[in-house]
């Protein structure tokens, strides 16, 4: 029996830990440390075709709110 962690689900987990902390516990090096880690799961999860679908969300959203906000 083989056992195989997909790098993206584990980092999201790690990230979803890091985020729970509370913030005065924190130093400036750990929270960067969170930010590093949120940005290699971002590169992680682009490419994938959730992370597209988040991206066309988000695209959008966007487009919606900026023609909201025109005469």
């Amino acid at each position: 029996m083989e056992l195989t962690i997909n790098v993206a689900v584990l980092l999201a987990v790690i990230v979803f830990v890091r985020i729970r902390r509370r913030v005065q516990a924190r130093s400036r090096s750990d929270q960067w440390l969170t930010v590093a880690v949120v940005l290699v799961l971002g590169i992680l999860v682009a490419p994938t075709a959730f992370g597209q679908g988040v991206l066309d969300v988000v695209g959008q959203l966007a487009q919606g709110v900026s023609e909201s906000g025109s005469p």
